[in-house]
């Protein structure tokens, strides 16, 4: 167990708008050039528990291990989220595409043939229905990876903000996909029931950089030392603490800034098996305002990008 949260964030090789060139930190300090990450920066300590990389028990402290590897690629014209997960070793999967140009949502949601999506920090890849999806992933900002107490044991995330690209196909059209997103990838074991709300989206500030965010409320979520980040230019900060409203249309941070949503599609998801539940909901749509740190975000590009609330017993 651990008493405290724990948090780091890594670098990577970062171009400024225009093609000007400042040298990263992981540059300069002479890691990362391989294009892989550190677990942890020299001179961080990791909690002394298990976590990624290793191997993680399948059941600490009575809890069962939750894992997951999401990722979600936001683009003008489509978004794409899909995900894996395991519950005690019971694996389920899905993918949803929001296609902006129609206002179609297409998503299936996989509990047998799970291994139909593959989400790593390398790629995704869908072959379901009427679904085939390439896409490769490059790392576009420092990784942030956090340790926090949950329940009676602990729980591990790193959120990495990705470029991706490839193609997508539905039925017979075939779309190119080239877009900034993020990548979650999170184990831990979770309390009994657990609930969060989260944002994640993309966009350009007012001054021409692009941002990243991942906002949440309800896991990770200490005052300090929390996974809430915000990337400019791939550079990470952490931002205060967030709450959402009701019906998910409105953000606002501690700071006192406001994140305004504008839902176009949702994903809807109940699951009851057994022991375990799952109530999740997922809207799609574009943001406009200020994001928590005072990031402001542009009305002449389109910030685009989930909202999210989930309630499990697991």
């Amino acid at each position: 167990m651990i008493g405290r949260p724990w948090r780091s964030a890594g670098a990577v090789p970062s171009a400024s708008p225009g093609g000007g060139g400042r040298r990263p930190p992981l540059e300069r300090s002479g890691w990362g050039r391989t294009g892989t990450y550190p677990a942890v920066a020299p001179g961080q300590v990791r909690p002394a528990v298990q976590v990624p990389p290793e191997p993680m028990p399948l059941i600490r402290s009575g809890r069962p291990l939750k894992e997951w590897t999401y990722a979600g690629i936001f683009a003008p014209d489509l978004m794409i989220s899909a995900g894996r997960a395991q519950v005690g070793g019971v694996p389920q999967s899905f993918w949803a595409v929001w296609d902006r140009r129609r206002g179609v949502l297409e998503t299936e949601t996989l509990l047998v043939a799970a291994r139909r999506v593959e989400v790593s920090d390398r790629e995704m890849t869908v072959r379901s229905g009427p679904a085939r999806l390439e896409v490769a992933f490059t790392p576009v900002g420092d990784p942030v990876e956090v340790v926090s107490p949950h329940g009676r044991s602990y729980i591990w995330t790193r959120k990495t903000p990705v470029r991706a690209d490839g193609h997508l196909t539905l039925g017979m059209e075939v779309r190119p996909v080239s877009a900034l997103g993020l990548l979650d990838q999170s184990a831990g074991y979770h309390a009994r029931v657990t609930e969060w709300e989260w944002s994640a989206g993309v966009g350009t500030t007012v001054d021409g950089w692009p941002v990243v965010w991942n906002l949440v409320r309800g896991i990770h979520d200490a005052e300090s030392m929390s996974e809430r980040t915000v990337w400019v230019d791939g550079h990470a900060v952490e931002a205060p603490p967030v709450r959402f409203a009701a019906d998910l249309d409105e953000l606002w941070g501690d700071d006192g800034s406001l994140l305004c949503f504008e839902e176009e599609g949702a994903r809807l998801q109940r699951i009851r098996l057994g022991l375990l539940s799952s109530d999740y909901v997922q809207p799609f749509g574009r943001f406009h305002g200020r994001l928590p740190g005072g990031v402001e975000l542009s009305e002449h590009e389109p910030a685009l990008g989930v909202m999210e609330r989930h309630r499990a017993r697991w």
